[in-house]
């Protein structure tokens, strides 16, 4: 038996067909089919059943599914004690963080650390979606909620307050009763900003929606009405205007959060530091008021 191959197993297990499978662990979606058949072929049993919705796991399959995440979990946590070993200031450190913040904010702001310290690789991972910090999907993962599980260390190293903005000729050339709204689509109605954009729009639908802060930021440069924004793209933008609001404006808290296998790592501590110091440098571009 070829221990790898459980790993192409759990993936399946996880995501119920092939090509998510295969995005999981970052192979060919053949390569899935072909390791989890050869799991099959030695240990002689059948594992999935396969349908038009994707693979389920056969009586079998569910028998060995649990020993097979104990096993992952033990592996996880070999590769997580040997990342906070005497490897000092050599080595990967991956970090996850969304989308626009990490490019717009933390790339330029990640030189220093680069410079200062060459021996260090960074990963950086622009998404949304909360990763598993067990599984080593990343190291450090920065979040505008608190990162689950509570076993994690996890703590809130800021704020990104957020404005109302327009792009100046389109204030200029459309009174104030004609104003339109645009922001994000509806699965994104319970976020702060989302809320305080509504509640200022007072029932007018909004024109534009989207799920992507990049693509929000370039409809309203574009004119195509008043969106919310966090204050570290608006106001670095010439182009847009920040309007008068009353009463307070939205705020999300920054939280920075990894293992705690890796918190004896020189280097992970090292940019957990950078990461912290940089958000409270800059505290009064993310946060001005």
């Amino acid at each position: 038996m070829d221990w790898d191959d459980l790993r192409y197993f759990v993936a399946l297990v996880r995501c119920g067909t092939l090509s998510g499978a295969a995005r999981l662990v970052g192979a060919e979606h053949t390569t899935v089919a072909r390791r989890v058949a050869a799991l099959e072929a030695s240990l002689g049993v059948r594992l999935f059943e396969r349908d038009a919705k994707g693979y389920s796991l056969t009586v079998e399959g569910e028998r060995i599914v649990e020993a097979a995440y104990s096993i992952e979990d033990e592996i996880f946590g070999l590769q997580r004690q040997s990342a906070s070993g005497p490897k000092g200031m050599i080595g990967t450190v991956r970090i996850s963080a969304p989308p626009v913040f990490a490019s717009s904010f933390l790339v330029p702001r990640l030189a220093p650390l680069r410079t200062s310290h060459p021996g260090i690789i960074l990963e950086l991972a622009g998404e949304y979606r909360a990763v598993s910090l067990s599984r080593r999907e990343a190291d450090i993962a920065i979040r505008m909620n608190r990162p689950e599980p509570a076993s994690i260390i996890a703590r809130q190293i800021g704020k990104i307050a957020y404005g109302l903005y327009g792009a100046r000729n389109y204030l200029d050339h459309v009174a104030e009763e004609l104003w339109t709204f645009i922001g994000y689509d509806e699965k994104l109605d319970h976020t702060p900003q989302q809320r305080w954009l509504l509640s200022i729009a007072k029932g007018r639908p909004l024109v534009f929606r989207t799920n992507d802060l990049a693509s929000l930021r370039t409809a309203t440069i574009a004119g195509m009405g008043l969106s919310a924004l966090p204050r570290f793209m608006g106001d670095s933008e010439p182009t847009l205007e920040r309007l008068p609001i009353d009463g307070s404006a939205a705020s999300r808290d920054l939280w920075l959060a990894y293992h705690p296998d890796l918190k004896r790592s020189p280097r992970i501590r090292l940019v957990v530091d950078h990461l912290v110091d940089t958000v409270r440098e800059y505290k009064g571009l993310l946060d001005p008021d």
